[in-house]
């Protein structure tokens, strides 16, 4: 128990150190600096000391085990760069449009979690490849969806250094959610 404290709390730094530097690139460094502070709440530590893996978020091997998560609903809870946050199936608009520097939080955050779970295994193209494992399960404004799905295929292509800039992501923002806004 002692060793899963040390080993979960090295790769939350681990990531939240890679989201601040991405963060930082994207233009957005007190995104990066605020990043995840609620995975220290006793609500979601816990649940990550309890099923750490090392290799992939204990959140998953949670939902194995109970069939559900409370760090995760927590954590989606007050954490505005995840899609749940914004969720609301009571709304006119379930899924709306997500804030640009949410978005680039949301971008930074999956780099990040790709590159932290994969380690030396790691490739430019690997955020595309989950990308397109998860797209569309969960509930995302399309536009929103096309941002993120343009960005990891221009970090696939690209690499990371040519894609994560504050002028890029506004690029691509303004391309999707601005484009065509007689569609909403």
């Amino acid at each position: 128990m002692l060793k899963n404290i040390f080993l979960h709390t090295k790769v939350i730094l681990k990531h939240k150190w890679i989201v601040f530097k991405l963060c930082c690139m994207a233009g957005i460094p007190w995104r990066g600096l605020v990043h995840d502070l609620s995975k220290f709440s006793p609500t979601e530590f816990c649940e990550g000391v309890k099923y750490y893996q090392g290799n992939r978020s204990p959140i998953t091997a949670c939902v194995e085990d109970k069939g559900y998560s409370e760090a995760r609903l927590h954590h989606r809870g007050r954490n505005k760069h995840h899609a749940a946050y914004w969720y609301d199936r009571f709304a006119t608009n379930p899924a709306p449009i997500i804030p640009f520097k949410y978005v680039c939080e949301m971008i930074c955050d999956k780099i990040s979690a790709s590159i932290t779970y994969k380690g030396k295994e790691w490739k430019q193209s690997y955020p595309m490849e989950y990308w397109s494992k998860k797209e569309g399960k969960e509930i995302l404004n399309p536009k929103i969806n096309n941002v993120l799905t343009e960005t990891f295929f221009q970090v696939s292509k690209n690499g990371i250094k040519k894609t994560i800039n504050k002028k890029n992501l506004k690029n691509i923002y303004d391309r999707y959610v601005y484009n065509d806004l007689e569609d909403e």
